[in-house]
């Protein structure tokens, strides 16, 4: 993205100038007409193509999925792996169809207790650690980012964060049916701001840019409904900064059968896309392909912006584009010149 090399502490000062023209643009109406600028259509393939990736991520850690320099996927090997995916999903569909909102937690303990005492993963040596603060806590160089040169990465970070967590906000208020009857989301600048301090937030701390998670759609499918459940996540985080050996001993394919059960949730929407119109089914159907093709989210939803524009100039409804929906394209387009 940067055309030159520059001080990880300037790079994490470009982070957060992103971030403060990212929390300016949340407070006024601009972000939320954008959010509102997105077709039904490319809001539904947002959805499914996050689901489809989530997917494809869970496949990808229990070793059903891994990559081939011919064919790009190929079936991985079966192994411990995969019979532990099968008995996760078993155990929280079983707990799901009887309303437990402990299904998916429930799953991913069996599945790492079962690891742990088959000896397919390493329990941990100790349990508690101190959290180390001192490598890049509030070390960021806020004045030597505020150079001229440095101002295309600082909109660069602004404007694919600004479309990656709209897509993913937009994605799952959708699958969750968390949206107001014209299909905007619940609470949507409320919940921009807060992904605005986010990512402002990722410079302070040291790390990238801070935004909305798709996995989020986990906690909503066992019945979080209210920002209580939000607030009771993050003060769970606090005592994890202290127990990072007992996280880092968890296996990853403890979580695929989670991932792939969320996935469903967010796709079963593509039900609802116009695929017989041309126009408005290739535009969603492209996102949703190139969502976990690429693994982003902000590919697939750029090019189903730049696509639905021109595809209904070709088809004659050149005058049902909005003016909204001409400034995403010609800005999708713009995007992905930029990183290319």
């Amino acid at each position: 993205m940067l055309q030159q090399q520059v001080p990880w502490q300037v790079a994490l000062g470009i982070v957060f100038w992103g971030g403060v023209l990212f929390l300016i643009v949340s407070i006024t109406p601009i972000r939320e007409q954008i959010a509102m600028a997105i077709p039904p259509g490319l809001r539904i393939a947002t959805a499914a193509g996050i689901g489809l990736l989530l997917t494809l991520i869970g496949l990808r850690n229990a070793g059903l999925v891994e990559s081939d320099p011919v064919t790009l996927l190929r079936l991985g090997t079966l192994d411990h792996r995969a019979a532990l995916l099968l008995a996760g999903i078993l155990i929280a569909v079983a707990l799901m169809r009887r309303q437990n909102p402990l299904a998916f937690l429930a799953s991913i303990f069996a599945v790492t207790a079962a690891a742990w005492m088959l000896g397919y993963a390493t329990p941990p040596d100790g349990i508690v650690s101190a959290p180390d603060f001192s490598s890049v806590f509030l070390k960021l160089d806020v004045l030597g980012a505020l150079r001229l040169a440095l101002l295309p990465a600082i909109v660069t970070i602004l404007v694919t964060d600004l479309f990656d967590s709209l897509s993913t906000f937009i994605g799952v208020a959708g699958a969750a049916g968390l949206t107001e009857p014209d299909g905007r989301p619940l609470n949507l600048r409320r919940g921009l701001i807060v992904d605005a301090f986010a990512t402002l937030g990722g410079g302070l701390v040291g790390t990238s840019p801070g935004t909305a998670y798709v996995e989020s759609i986990a906690g909503i499918r066992m019945g979080a409904r209210t920002g209580r459940a939000s607030i009771v996540t993050a003060l769970c985080f606090l005592p994890c900064l202290f127990v990072a050996p007992l996280a880092s001993a968890v296996p990853g394919y403890a979580t695929a059968a989670v991932l792939m059960l969320v996935g469903l949730t967010m796709f079963q929407t593509v039900t609802t896309i116009d695929f017989g119109s041309i126009e408005d089914g290739l535009p969603a159907f492209v996102t949703i392909v190139l969502i976990p093709l690429t693994l982003s989210i902000t590919q697939g939803i750029l090019w189903g912006f730049l696509l639905h524009a021109l595809l209904y100039v070709v088809v004659g409804r050149a005058r049902e584009v909005t003016p909204a929906s001409w400034i995403l394209a010609v800005l999708s387009a713009g995007l992905l010149m930029l990183e290319h």
